[in-house]
């Protein structure tokens, strides 16, 4: 077999089990990544939950796309955590399991007797992955928080928007997703340390950190005296590199070469700027940069978003009409590479979902299942720690045993 012929099989992580206490979106996404790598992931639900049944529903269903999204590949059971019975039967699942992961504040499995030290008990190699707001430790590791916050308590809010502007959140769950895709890298990590060692561990993530993780670096910038300014769809470093107005649209184009000016001046038809003083060296356009912008915008405003878009990228050049989600999913790319898979959802309906980023050649991933309802597979799951239990009762009671 060559590196080229895909395995069967769900994909690298087959034959792992990952039980799921989550709620929203941080904790599914991760729990979503391990399973779109073949995890056996079991979501963990309180029987009356009904997390993710976020507004809007998908169209033609009654399904709400944000748990279809984050909870395909996974299998769910209702258990409340809360009582004996639920605990009891949770800490046996923890037996079977190679890693927790939660997402609900610091303390509350604790206090339902399911935290870190009780699936030590059930599993001492479990891995078992928290993530929050604020992280485990520290004064605010108490406190409730939702995306936004985190994205304003950062500092990642105060540069976000118009130079001239008021501060603006992302326009996604950002520190949810970075959240979810660390404790993921967490989970892996911790799992390969176990491999070699056989000693599980706790993984703490905080979405505060993973922001700030993921800034660009730009936290040690402000921790050393030297706070960064909201340049809207600028950089400090690059000029041009911006949004620029077209007839019908917006098209963003970065120069960040030398040799890519001096291409784009020959495009809007001023090659006299390739090597001129003030626009030669990005440091001259830097000190120019109106000017820059100017020359820019004036060649896009003659042009539709379609067309300066091509003429840039005919140039060799770096630039994008900016799209809608409705028109980038239409993307004949996408389709070449399968990245909208449709799904049969749990109605019946058929979605188009986003595949797994990660693209494998000898352990494929994919969309195995549609998010399940909540509670779905209580029986089929409940059923099979039974069969272990038993097959488990007969081995002991085995001649030799």
């Amino acid at each position: 077999m060559t590196d080229r012929e895909p395995r069967r099989g769900p994909g690298p992580l087959a034959g792992v089990r990952v039980l799921g206490v989550t709620k929203v979106w941080s904790g599914p996404l991760a729990t979503c990544v391990l399973a779109d790598l073949g995890a056996d992931v079991v979501s963990v639900e309180l029987p009356e939950a009904r997390d993710g049944q976020v507004p809007p529903v998908i169209p033609g269903t009654e399904l709400s796309w944000f748990r279809e999204s984050v909870h395909r590949n996974k299998r769910s059971v209702a258990l409340d955590l809360r009582t004996p019975e639920g605990r009891d039967r949770f800490l046996r699942l923890v037996a079977t399991a190679d890693a927790v992961v939660e997402n609900y504040r610091p303390g509350t499995l604790a206090d339902w007797g399911v935290g870190y030290d009780d699936c030590r008990r059930a599993r001492p190699g479990i891995v078992f992955v928290s993530v929050s707001g604020w992280g485990s430790t520290g004064p605010n590791a108490g406190l409730p928080a939702y995306d936004p916050v985190i994205q304003a308590a950062g500092g990642w809010m105060a540069l976000n928007g118009p130079p001239d502007g008021a501060p603006v959140r992302a326009p996604t769950f950002l520190a949810d997703e970075l959240a979810g895709l660390h404790a993921a890298i967490g989970t892996l990590a911790a799992l390969a340390h176990r491999e070699r060692t056989g000693e599980g561990q706790h993984v703490d993530v905080a979405m505060m950190d993973s922001l700030l993780f993921s800034s660009s670096g730009l936290p040690t910038l402000a921790a050393t005296g030297a706070q960064p300014p909201r340049l809207g769809n600028e950089t400090d470093f690059v000029v041009p590199s911006n949004v620029y107005a077209c007839r019908d649209g917006h098209v963003y184009l970065a120069v960040a070469l030398n040799k890519h000016w001096r291409a784009l001046a020959e495009v809007i038809g001023r090659p006299e700027l390739a090597r001129g003083p003030g626009y030669r060296t990005n440091e001259e356009r830097l000190a120019n940069r109106d000017a820059v912008n100017a020359l820019v915008g004036d060649w896009c405003a003659r042009r539709d978003a379609a067309e300066a878009e091509a003429e840039l990228s005919a140039a060799g050049l770096v630039a994008a009409r900016v799209r809608t989600f409705e028109e980038a999913v239409t993307d004949p790319h996408l389709a070449a590479r399968g990245t909208l898979v449709p799904t049969r959802l749990s109605d019946g309906s058929v979605a188009p979902l986003v595949a797994p980023p990660a693209r494998f050649s000898r352990t494929p991933t994919g969309i195995r299942r549609a998010a399940p309802a909540p509670g779905a597979d209580t029986a089929e799951v409940l059923a099979e720690l039974d069969g272990e239990a038993a097959s488990f009762d007969n081995d002991l009671s085995a001649p030799g045993a």
